[in-house]
């Protein structure tokens, strides 16, 4: 993956912070520290929404969607199962 070079400003407190981590070698360094940080919120964010979306969501309309897939693949097995005499068995419960 490819990495761009960027400009921060922080506080002392948070340099300082960062210094005694890269010291400690608990990270390489401040910019890997950073970059796992910045990384780790961004995960969280993405995790919180997915969160927000999925309570939104309305269970009968999430089943419907469930019940019209499972037709459409059941059409699909039983016009691919014609004439191979399989019947109305899936081949993998034995002719």
């Amino acid at each position: 993956m490819s990495e761009s070079e960027i400009t921060i400003r922080v506080d002392d407190q948070l340099l300082k912070r960062l210094d005694r981590l890269a010291r400690e070698r608990r990270f390489p360094s401040r910019s890997r520290a950073i970059q796992e940080a910045a990384e780790e919120k961004l995960r969280g964010i993405d995790r919180t929404r997915l969160a927000r979306e999925a309570a939104r969501s309305d269970p009968s309309c999430e089943q419907q969607l469930a019940d019209e897939g499972l037709v459409a693949d059941l059409e699909e097995w039983l016009e691919e199962t014609q004439g191979t005499g399989q019947g109305h068995r899936p081949s993998m419960w034995g002719a």
